[in-house]
């Protein structure tokens, strides 16, 4: 009868103990509201004018390659070359698999713990544990064991289960950080790889000068020579001739600098990378920005602050549930024996119910301040997480509106841009056929090819300048915007 009211008790202290195991002191986790704006500045479409959804993560939304908008296979050759060798990328892929393989072992803890364990052990029995008189004589044996142990805490107040969420909310940051520095490679090769061909379209500009001026310098020559002008124009023919080779050799310099820098990004060495002179072949696109709700699911840089948010949430459960008891169930079955022989007869079997060390049940009673300082602590970080999300969307509203601001002003600055080339090129033929006619000095003639120049590679860097911002645009947005497929949730493939 005795056995039956202990096993009762046993099973009900057990029941108990389960029943307490879905408790849990962590706060619940609700995000907080970002910033408001109910549309962009810069466009307002007015079938969408006062519309707002709630935003919902879209951080594993497949962006796909947004650069193949650009038609250019140069380009598309050059992404996927980083994608494969980018030594950031590589590091941020094992970055990411540590994360997860730490969330892994942290849910190695929501289950039971088996142990196994053998050798012998050399040991002197009290004589009170034996039953025998204080001063009976005991003599030390050797035991031989072989047993496997079982260890598993009850989570009895959401401690294990704190540190899983946080855990795993670590590794998803992780991975919406490697998306972010996925797009940042993505979009620094396609910057670069139009500055590239800016400096290419500057270059051709100053080839064609170049050619020009030689054929100028010809006619001053001849002119000189026939006494139909002085040698002053010959003299300032070949300074013009000079000045432009000079601008030329300085921009191949800039071009080194250049293309340099998108060797690394593609991991390869300046040295072993040259890429062929091609000019600018740029094209306006209409990148739709759609709303800012749309933005805060699809920025992976918000995601990651978003899940930093909800780790340092689940570590302030982490932290209020050390204050509070620990229950470990433990126990041992096995075989023991004075003889290595008889270790594993059926008369040498052996169990043990309980913690052979300390208490099944434990909790802090004095720790000095200890476990509160270390859940305000949390608890600060937490606010910390939380402004930096804040301040997170607040960029990315700023770099979406200053993308849109310098689209739509530089799209104005290219249509005047090219009325000034219209006219500096008109100016240019007329002043030619004057001074071959006789009727002006070498000196205007040379100012209208330097306005016709100017205005040329002015146009050009503009081009370069649109070309830039709308590659900003598309980072800013994100990434692509055409398919809305989720990925898949394994780590990305390894290069």
């Amino acid at each position: 009868m005795n056995r039956v009211a202990s096993t009762i008790k046993t099973v009900g202290a057990l029941a108990i103990a389960v029943g307490l195991a879905g408790c849990s002191v962590a706060p619940r986790y609700q995000p907080p509201a970002p910033p408001a704006a109910m549309a962009f500045k810069e466009t307002i479409p007015a079938a969408e004018a006062g519309q707002w959804k709630a935003a919902e993560p879209g951080e594993a939304l497949a962006r796909g390659e947004w650069w193949r908008v650009f038609n250019d296979a140069q380009l598309d050759r050059l992404e996927a070359e980083a994608a494969q060798a980018n030594p950031s990328l590589q590091s941020g892929l094992a970055r990411l698999a540590r994360s997860r393989a730490i969330s892994r072992a942290s849910r190695s803890e929501q289950l039971p713990r088996i142990d196994g364990s053998t050798g012998p052990t050399r040991l002197r029995a009290s004589p009170a544990s034996q039953g025998l008189a204080s001063d009976a004589d005991t003599s030390a044996q050797t035991l031989w064991r072989a047993q496997a142990s079982v260890s598993y805490e009850l989570d009895l107040f959401g401690r294990v289960a704190s540190a899983v969420a946080a855990a795993s909310a670590d590794a998803e940051q992780e991975q919406a950080l490697w998306r972010s520095l996925l797009l940042a490679v993505q979009a620094d090769v396609a910057q670069q790889y139009f500055a590239l061909r800016a400096l290419d379209s500057e270059l051709a500009l100053l080839d064609e000068t170049v050619r020009l001026r030689e054929a100028a310098l010809q006619l001053v020559e001849r002119r000189f020579q026939a006494g139909e002008t002085s040698e002053l124009d010959s003299a300032r023919a070949r300074t013009e001739l000079s000045v432009t080779r000079a601008e030329a050799v300085a921009l191949g310099r800039r071009r080194a600098e250049v293309e340099h820098p998108l060797a690394v990004l593609l991991g390869k060495a300046p040295a072993e990378f040259t890429l062929p002179r091609s000019p600018l072949a740029f094209e306006a696109i209409a990148i739709p920005a759609g709303l800012p709700s749309a933005l805060l699911e699809r920025r992976p840089d918000i995601a990651a602050a978003e899940r930093a948010m909800a780790a340092a949430n689940a570590r302030i459960g982490v932290a209020r549930a050390a204050a509070f008891p620990r229950l470990s169930l433990t126990g041992a079955l096995g075989f023991e024996s004075a003889d290595l022989g008889d270790l594993f007869r059926w008369s040498s079997r052996t169990w043990a119910l309980g913690p052979l060390v300390g208490g099944m049940l434990s909790m802090p009673l004095f720790d000095g301040g200890r476990n509160r300082a270390l859940a305000d602590g949390a608890r600060a970080q937490y606010d910390e997480a939380v402004a930096d999300y804040r301040a997170r969307v607040l960029v990315a509203f700023r770099e979406v509106e200053d993308s849109l601001s310098g689209l739509r002003t530089l799209a104005e600055q290219s249509r005047e841009q090219q009325q000034a080339i219209d006219a500096a090129r008109r100016t240019a033929q007329l002043s030619g056929s004057r001074y071959r006619n006789g009727f002006v000095n070498h000196l205007e003639l040379i100012d209208a090819e330097r306005s016709l120049l100017s205005t040329q590679r002015a146009a050009t860097q503009i081009e370069r300048d649109r070309a830039l911002a709308t590659v900003g645009l598309i980072r800013a947005l994100g990434g692509g915007w055409g398919s809305s497929r989720p990925l898949a949730d394994a780590a990305p493939a390894r290069p």
